[in-house]
Formats: C-alpha cells, structure tokens, sequence
C-alpha cells in the first residue's frame, strides 16, 4: 500500500471513529403533551374531528401509543381508524398552536376546543380567536408551513437542553 493510501485509510478510520461517539441531531415527530404526562391534545379524539365534526373528549379505555405519546378515542372504531392511518386524523405540527408556528414559535398551550380543518388537515390553536383567524388569513397556513422546520429545530434544542440537564442514574 502506498504512504498515500495509508494516510486517507488512516484518517479515514479516525473520521469514523470520532463519528461513532458523536450525538447525532435528528429531526423527531414531536408531538404536543402539553407540560406534564403524556396525553395527546389533551386528552381528545383526533378522529372525531373529521368524523363528528367537533372536539369530543377521548376515553383512557380506548388509547393509543404512537410517537411517543398516548392519544385518545371516544370509542373502538375511533381508535382503529387511527391506528389504520395515523398521518390523517393527527393534528398538524404535532398538536403545537398552528398561529404560533405561523410566527415561527412554540405555543404549547392548546385550546382543543379550537380547531380547524383546512385542505383536509387538522390544525389546534391557543384559542377560538386564533383558530378563526388562521382559517380566515391564507398567509397563516403558508406562514407555519414555512416556519415549521425553525420550530422543530427549537424543540430538538430544548428536548437536548433538557436531556443534559437530566441527572445520570
């Protein structure tokens, strides 16, 4: 092998290595939990909003874990449709306020009383207020769209600021 050869195989191994014990940043689903326990949404049926029509409190009995979270159904039939095709009947941006992310901020607070389905999306605000007004302003809907990534990063930030602080067992 030539010195050459050597020398790429050489710092090429030691790249690898230095990688191997690198954290990596992913882009993660988040979904909104609110600031304690795991419940999706606060605890209401995302099927019920495409099927009902309206916001109906989830029953524990009939759950779900996906993305980390526990999402909740009204009944069965709700729960299987979720479970047949999740990406439909979840809110966007993981349940996070859709006005806030149009500004390119995290809104943790939800109102799932007040909601919107647009383009056949589900989208929860902080208030009714805010869910009239993003419907209403077709800039809100381009806005988050844009915005979403920018909050994502925020999300990996505070998820790792978190997790550094986290003492080690």
């Amino acid at each position: 092998m030539s010195d050459h050869r050597r020398r790429h195989a050489i710092a090429l191994a030691a790249a690898i290595g230095m990688l191997s014990f690198a954290q990596p940043v992913v882009a993660e689903e988040f979904v909104n939990t609110g600031y304690f326990g795991d419940v999706a949404i606060k605890g209401y049926d995302p099927v019920a909003y495409f099927t009902q029509h309206d916001a109906v409190q989830g029953n524990p009995q009939y759950s779900y874990h996906w993305l980390g979270a526990t999402w909740q159904f009204a009944n069965a039939e709700n729960r299987d449709l979720f479970k047949a095709d999740p990406g439909k009947y979840a809110p966007q941006y993981g349940g996070y306020c859709a006005d806030g992310v149009s500004f390119g901020t995290v809104t943790t607070n939800i109102d799932p009383k007040a909601w919107r389905i647009i383009e056949g999306k589900l989208y929860i605000s902080y208030d009714p207020g805010t869910a009239e007004g993003f419907e209403k302003s077709p800039t809100k809907l381009t806005d988050s769209q844009k915005h979403w990534s920018e909050v994502e990063q925020t999300l990996v930030s505070e998820k790792q600021d978190k997790n550094w602080e986290a003492p080690a067992n």
